[in-house]
This record gives C-alpha cells, sequence and structure tokens, in this order.
C-alpha cells in the first residue's frame, strides 16, 4: 500500500478496481487543520484525467501493472503491433491509447509496454530517438539573425521545429520527452 507522502508524478495506483498514474500531486499544509494532498489521475485505460483529494496519512493500492520490453512490428490502419521478443507474445494498442508516443515509434524500435492484467495500455518510448526528415522547406539565406526555426515532417509523420539549416532527407535526433530538436545525427 502507498501512503500519501509516497505520492510523487508517474507513481501507478489502483482506485475502485481501475488503474490510475498520478500526473500531478501537491500537498497542502493549511494553516489550521490536517494536511492534505491535492492529486490529478489520469485512467490508463480510458485515458480521463480525474481530481482527487486524500488526508495526510491516507493509503491507495498499488496498481497490478506489468512492464515489458518489446519491438515495434507495423501499424494496421490505426492499430500499432508490438512483440515480446522473450516468448513472442504480440499486443495491438490504438493510437488513442499511445498518446503523444506514436510520434516517435519506428519499426523495429524496443520501447516499454505497460501490462494491466493481461491487456497492453500504453507506452514507454526511450528518451532519444533518430528519425529521417521526409519533408522542410529550404532555408532562407540571411535569416539567421535569431534562432530561428522551421517545421520539418520526420519518417513517423510528426512535425518537429527545426533550425534553418537542417535539410531534408537528414537525421536528427529528438527528445521524445518534449519533442524537441536536439542535433543533426552524423551519418
Amino acid at each position: 500500500m502507498y501512503d500519501t507522502s509516497d505520492f510523487r508524478k508517474g507513481l501507478r495506483v489502483e482506485i475502485d478496481g481501475q488503474p490510475f498514474i498520478i500526473v500531478e500531486n501537491q500537498f497542502v499544509k493549511p494553516g489550521k487543520g490536517q494536511a492534505f494532498c491535492r492529486v490529478k489521475l489520469k485512467h490508463l485505460l480510458q485515458g480521463n484525467v480525474i481530481d482527487r483529494t486524500y488526508k495526510s496519512g491516507e493509503k491507495v493500492a498499488p496498481a497490478d501493472i506489468v512492464e515489458k520490453a518489446m519491438q515495434f512490428l507495423y501499424i494496421n490502419d490505426e492499430t500499432y503491433h508490438f512483440m515480446d521478443n522473450s516468448d513472442f507474445e504480440q499486443f495491438e494498442l490504438n493510437k488513442d491509447q499511445l498518446g503523444d508516443n506514436w510520434k516517435w515509434v519506428q519499426e523495429g524500435m524496443v520501447v516499454d509496454v505497460m501490462i494491466y492484467k493481461g491487456t497492453a495500455v500504453s507506452i514507454t518510448v526511450p528518451n532519444f530517438t533518430a528519425l529521417e526528415i521526409t519533408y522542410c522547406e529550404p532555408g532562407v539565406k540571411g535569416d539567421t539573425a535569431t534562432n530561428a526555426t522551421k517545421p520539418a515532417t520526420v519518417e513517423t509523420g510528426a512535425i518537429v521545429n527545426v533550425p534553418l539549416f537542417v535539410n531534408q532527407n537528414e537525421k536528427i535526433k529528438i527528445d521524445t520527452r518534449t519533442g524537441e530538436y536536439v542535433e543533426r545525427v552524423k551519418a
């Protein structure tokens, strides 16, 4: 059981038999009365966010979630297919379950898949990935007085702001947590 002192962002808990992840936690110590925690929880199956208040010292059950490293195989319509390389078990997730992570998943990539009671719930991608730019406008010469950027479409279909000197068909390193350009990848 987790105590309110254990609450932190990313902690997975089970409330009323449903899995949630803590998105935001705020500890409040009023001048008068008992301390409490204001918590925002995201439902792992449905994706909706709820607000709850817990008195200091209350307990919450941990969610029965297993994380497995799996390889991304392919996309079929809006369904993403992943395989566990140890026992070749396959799981399917739709684009909604992936959240913004769909932007960074490429064929053959190994990701962590969260499994709740035998059902794949969501994924965690590596912090950095290298993707090829499939389309971007050429940079305008002389337009470099400031840190100017331009939109570029990468091989997964995501749009990333890149510096003007980056060109089409180049590989770039992207921080998947923020979706920002990091650097060009040397061939």
